[in-house]
């Protein structure tokens, strides 16, 4: 897996247990401990470069099966938001929150809860990745900086 410097994510405790914990597959398994780990990392095709997020086992450019786990740099750019207020229950106690997108720095582009308050003024400011800490496992997240 290649990495970054500077690749290492804050750490926030979140209460309680994931409201709808992630299936951790063989194939995902390297991601969500990785996410553990405090990084960031997804599939880069091997044959054309085209990164998979959420990682995949085959690109979705050019069908190639040959992909490697590759660190991504946890920061970028909030390109949209909203903020939600009408939830399923398992998020009634988190309601209202934001969804954002964030343009990673190196290309990816990905869809994470925000942390914090979000405006339309914080739109094309620059964010930083963060894990989630649940009692029962990691997710990921952003929050402008």
């Amino acid at each position: 897996m290649t990495s970054h410097e500077d690749s290492s994510m804050p750490v926030v405790d979140m209460p309680g247990n994931r409201p709808f914990a992630p299936r951790v597959s063989g194939f995902t398994r390297p991601f969500w401990d990785a996410l553990g780990a405090g990084r960031l990392c997804t599939t880069r095709c091997a044959d054309c470069g085209a990164f998979g997020f959420p990682p995949r086992n085959l690109c979705r450019t050019c069908w190639s099966r040959t992909v490697r786990w590759v660190e991504l740099a946890p920061h970028g750019r909030l390109y949209s938001f909203t903020r939600v207020h009408v939830v399923p229950g398992a998020f009634a106690g988190d309601a209202p929150y934001a969804i954002g997108i964030v343009d990673l720095a190196d290309g990816v582009r990905l869809m994470c809860r925000m942390l914090g308050e979000v405006t339309a003024d914080h739109l094309d400011r620059p964010v930083e990745m963060v894990v989630l800490r649940y009692d029962d496992g990691p997710l990921f997240g952003a929050r402008v900086v």
